[in-house]
């Protein structure tokens, strides 16, 4: 290979690689710079590269380098501190240095000063951070909805159903019929409100999830809406019999349980389909489509209900797609990765 292309692929590689590089003498002078540092930074050649923020503060011995990489000698690989740019504002860069060359004369020493911009690292960590709270959040409100479930079911249902079978007892040592109408009167009253007591178990959350699965407790709950919504149709239908991890489970159910609500309050639907197909042993695709009225996806008329259907997504690592036009209709399509042991 002749120096002049040697030369070529060596420029080419400095300036396109992705971190910046800088090589400076001693006093911190730059000597060369490639492109990725002078767009970090705004520094160019003969400018002098100031100490970051840590390098700046630190308490240093008589006679110590102040720059913390270049004292340590190559023995620190990288660290993190931030750095002043061209316009004075703070950048958050991860560095090394290393040294490179000295002149056999003059003792002159050049550096390779390495950055890397830690701003997208920081923003996707604090992101990391965020989806584990929701996680954890939603995973306590969960427990919370369990517990309350089963305690609507085992304690206050089995107490009002003790109360009516009390009041059997009471009408049958009473003979005054207009005390058995009263009585026959509260009894129905108190039938509606075990019924609505069953009903807000289920909305807590469903005992059939945690001892069927995920299927009979869709099949429940369009069961219920279809009391009353029987002017719509709705289509069930899933490929698969197993259960999957009880996180994806749950999660799954709220979106559609989300969807379902969404068609009652909206839609003015005559049918919905619910679709659960299997891709592959790794991937379940799961698709809500209604042909009711629709809505502009650009303005979310819907509300926190479609945000918190697509954070319960984000917490399985799956995807959510929402397609709807006035007039035509809405259609949500899921992307849910299964683990193997779920």
């Amino acid at each position: 290979m002749s120096d002049n292309l040697e030369h070529l692929f060596f420029e080419k590689l400095f300036h396109h690689i992705q971190d910046g590089i800088i090589v400076m003498d001693s006093l911190r002078k730059i000597v060369k710079v490639n492109s990725k540092a002078q767009q970090l930074l705004g520094w160019d050649v003969n400018d002098r590269v100031p100490y970051c923020a840590y390098c700046q503060n630190r308490e240093i011995k008589e006679g110590e380098e102040r720059c913390y990489l270049i004292e340590n000698r190559g023995k620190i690989p990288y660290f993190s501190s931030e750095m002043k740019t061209l316009g004075n504002y703070m950048l958050d860069v991860e560095m090394s240095t290393v040294l490179i060359y000295q002149e056999k004369q003059t003792q002159k020493k050049y550096y390779l000063l390495v950055l890397r911009d830690q701003t997208l690292k920081k923003k996707e960590e604090e992101a990391q951070i965020s989806k584990k709270m929701i996680k954890m959040f939603i995973e306590g409100k969960e427990s919370e909805h369990k517990r309350l479930s089963q305690e609507l079911h085992d304690g206050v249902g089995q107490s009002l159903y003790s109360i009516t079978i009390a009041m059997d007892n009471i009408m049958q040592k009473i003979q005054n019929d207009a005390l058995h109408y009263y009585i026959d009167e509260v009894r129905q009253e108190l039938g509606k409100v075990i019924s609505d007591v069953k009903y807000y178990s289920r909305s807590l959350r469903p005992r059939s999830l945690d001892q069927l699965g995920l299927i009979p407790t869709i099949e429940a709950l369009i069961n219920d809406i279809q009391e009353n919504m029987p002017q719509t149709t709705f289509h069930l239908s899933c490929d698969y019999n197993n259960r999957l991890h009880s996180i994806v489970e749950i999660n799954l159910y709220r979106v559609i349980q989300e969807a379902t609500h969404n068609i009652m309050k909206y839609a003015d639907a005559k049918n919905v389909e619910i679709v659960l197909q299997k891709e592959n042993e790794h991937t379940l695709h799961v698709r809500i489509k209604d042909d009711g009225v629709g809505f502009d996806t650009s303005k979310e008329k819907r509300g926190l209900g479609l945000l918190h259907m697509k954070e319960r997504i984000s917490l399985i690592d799956g995807t959510i797609h929402i397609a709807s036009e006035i007039g035509q209709g809405t259609e949500i399509t899921l992307t849910i990765p299964l683990e193997e042991n779920d």
